[in-house]
C-alpha cells in the first residue's frame, strides 16, 4: 500500500562530565567500567563493527520495559534520567544483580545517545534478536488460525514501528522478511512499536518460490494488498491461515509477485485520497482478519 515530547527536567548534578561514571543504586566499580558512553569519533575495528551489528540501541519507556519483560539477558547497558529511577527500580535491581552497567545522565546525554528527542527518559543497548529461519518457525507454529505479514520493500522505520504495534495488538504470528531484504529493527521503530517489537518475531525467508511452497504446504494462503483492482477486503472471505503481503510505500507490490498470490485485496474508500499509507492499511487489514477470528490471548 502506498502511500512536546514530555521532556524531563535536569535533576542530576551538572558538574559531572558526560562520560564520568555515576554510582547507581549499589552498582559495583566493575559495573561502572562497562557504562562508559560510546566514543562516536573512534576508528571502528572489525570486532567493534561486529558488536554494533549484534547490538541495538533502544529508546522509549515501553520498548525498554518490553525487552526487560521478555529477554532481560539481552540487556548490555542502560542510561536513564533521574526522573525514571523510581519507576524502573526492578530493572535497576536486575542490572546490579547481573553486573550490567547503568548510568543516570542528563537530558542532553540521552538525546545524543538516542539520536532523538523522543527517548522518554531511558536508553538501552541490547543484543539484537536474529530472525528465525522460515522452516523453524513453521515447525514450531501451533495449530489453528494464524496471520503473518510479508513485507515486500517496506523500509521506513516509523512505518515499521507502527506495523509492529498493530501486529502485536491483533496477534500476528510473524513478520516475514524476503531473503534479500535489509530491513531490521531500529531504535526508532521499536519506540514507535511501543513494546510490539518484542511480541512479533521476525522470520527470514529463503528463495521466493521455496518460501511460497513452504507456506502453502503449511496451509497458508497469500494475499497481495493492492490499491485498486483487488477484491473488497470487507466482502471477501479470509482464510484461517493468511499471509498478507505489503508493498513498499512508494512503488507498491511487484506485479508479478502479486499475480502469484492466491488473493488480491483492496481496501475500499471514498477516493478522496489515493490510498492509505502502509502502516494504516496494515491496521485495517489485520482488523478485518481478526474480526472473523476469535482472539486467543497468548
Amino acid at each position: 500500500m502506498r502511500g512536546p515530547d514530555n521532556p524531563w527536567e535536569k535533576r542530576t548534578p551538572p558538574a559531572r562530565p558526560a562520560d564520568a561514571p555515576v554510582r547507581g543504586q549499589g552498582a559495583t566499580p566493575a559495573t561502572h567500567e562497562r557504562t562508559r558512553a560510546p566514543d562516536a569519533g573512534a576508528a571502528p575495528h572489525d570486532a567493534a563493527r561486529e558488536q554494533r551489528h549484534a547490538e541495538l540501541r533502544l529508546h522509549g519507556l515501553n520498548a525498554v520495559r518490553a525487552l526487560f519483560a521478555r529477554r532481560p539477558q539481552a540487556l548490555r547497558k542502560l542510561y536513564l534520567s533521574q526522573a525514571r529511577v523510581p519507576g524502573l527500580k526492578p530493572l535497576l535491581q536486575w542490572c546490579v544483580a547481573h553486573r550490567i552497567g547503568y548510568r543516570v545522565v542528563e537530558e542532553a546525554d540521552l538525546q545524543k545517545l538516542a539520536a532523538s528527542s523522543h527517548h522518554e527518559g531511558v536508553v538501552a543497548d541490547v543484543l539484537r534478536e536474529e530472525p528465525l529461519p522460515l522452516s523453524n518457525w513453521l515447525r514450531d507454529l501451533p495449530p489453528g488460525p494464524h496471520c503473518a505479514l510479508w513485507l515486500d520493500g517496506v523500509g521506513n522505520p516509523h512505518n515499521l514501528g507502527a506495523i509492529l504495534r498493530s501486529a502485536a495488538h491483533f496477534g500476528v504470528s510473524a513478520l516475514l522478511l524476503p531473503k534479500a531484504s535489509t530491513l531490521a529493527l531500529s531504535g526508532a521503530a521499536a519506540r514507535v512499536a511501543e513494546g510490539g517489537a518484542e511480541a512479533v518475531p521476525f522470520v527470514r525467508l529463503g528463495r521466493e518460490d521455496n518460501a511460497l511452497a513452504q507456506l502453502r504446504g503449511a496451509g497458508f494462503a497469500l494475499a497481495a494488498t493492492v490499491v485498486e483492482g483487488g477484491d473488497d477486503l470487507f466482502a471477501t472471505p479470509l482464510p484461517e491461515r493468511l499471509v498478507l503481503v505489503l508493498g513498499a510505500e512508494g512503488e507498491g507490490m511487484d506485479r508479478a509477485f502479486a499475480a502469484a498470490c492466491d488473493l488480491r485485496l483492496s481496501i475500499p474508500g471514498t477516493g478522496a485520497v489515493e490510498s492509505l499509507n502502509v502502516a494504516a492499511a496494515t491496521a485495517v487489514l489485520l482488523g478485518a482478519w481478526r474480526m472473523r477470528r476469535p482472539l486467543l490471548l497468548r
